[in-house]
């Protein structure tokens, strides 16, 4: 009781709320947590981390598609697949949907015009983890958020990526918006009513792996931005 007091004096003074009281009701400082994102991508760590997660799904891919009927994986895009670090960038961590992207790696560059534009690098490591999964006979799934106005650019995009061979490529419905889970979920069931097992799921948000219909879900690192 005395302790809880002494509390309350410390939180208080003259009826009002401590500094101290005030900064601890802050949320994380947004200038804080770019810097600490920009320094995590550029020290490496981000690139060695999602290689790691990578790596662990290409391992439990090898070991578990011979004894697989009809083995898939699905993977998202965004994060997962293609980088779009120079959009990311370029607008410094914000969400700009309209406008050009005429003037990296100075911004602003409007989100439909970069995906449009088919810029997107492969990562390394995902691109040899599906070239190493088409060897053992497995199924190649994208189950993107980017809507069905995309299709085209998205495939040119993965073709230049050196991506060139999948199974199935869904894209969101132009009707269909809200949580992203409500959309990637029931395509996996799709997938696995076709007569496919989804051995493994990628994906760089906890959406993208959530509602299950897949064996093992490997959630890559992306502290850039969440998609609910």
């Amino acid at each position: 009781m005395i302790r809880s007091l002494l509390l309350a004096t410390s939180l208080f003074v003259g009826g009002a709320m401590s500094p101290l009281a005030a900064m601890a009701a802050q949320p994380a400082n947004v200038g804080d947590a770019i810097l600490a994102a920009s320094a995590y991508h550029d020290s490496g760590d981000y690139q060695h981390d999602f290689d790691v997660v990578v790596a662990q799904a290409r391992q439990w891919i090898d070991e578990t598609a011979p004894k697989t009927r009809r083995a898939a994986i699905v993977l998202d895009i965004d994060e997962t697949t293609l980088s779009n670090w120079d959009e990311i960038r370029a607008n410094d961590f914000g969400y700009i949907a309209a406008g050009p992207c005429d003037a990296l790696p100075k911004g602003p560059c409007g989100a439909d015009a970069w995906e449009k534009s088919g810029r997107a690098p492969a990562f390394a490591s995902t691109r040899a983890l599906i070239e190493d999964a088409q060897a053992h006979h497995v199924a190649v799934f994208f189950v993107t958020g980017r809507h069905e106005d995309e299709r085209e650019a998205t495939e040119r995009n993965l073709h230049l990526a050196g991506i060139r061979h999948w199974d199935g490529l869904y894209l969101r419905p132009m009707t269909s918006h809200g949580y992203a889970a409500l959309y990637k979920t029931p395509t996996r069931e799709r997938i696995e009513r076709k007569g496919y097992t989804i051995i493994a799921s990628l994906g760089d948000q906890p959406s993208d792996l959530s509602g299950g219909y897949a064996k093992k879900g490997f959630l890559l690192p992306n502290p850039f931005y969440r998609i609910p």
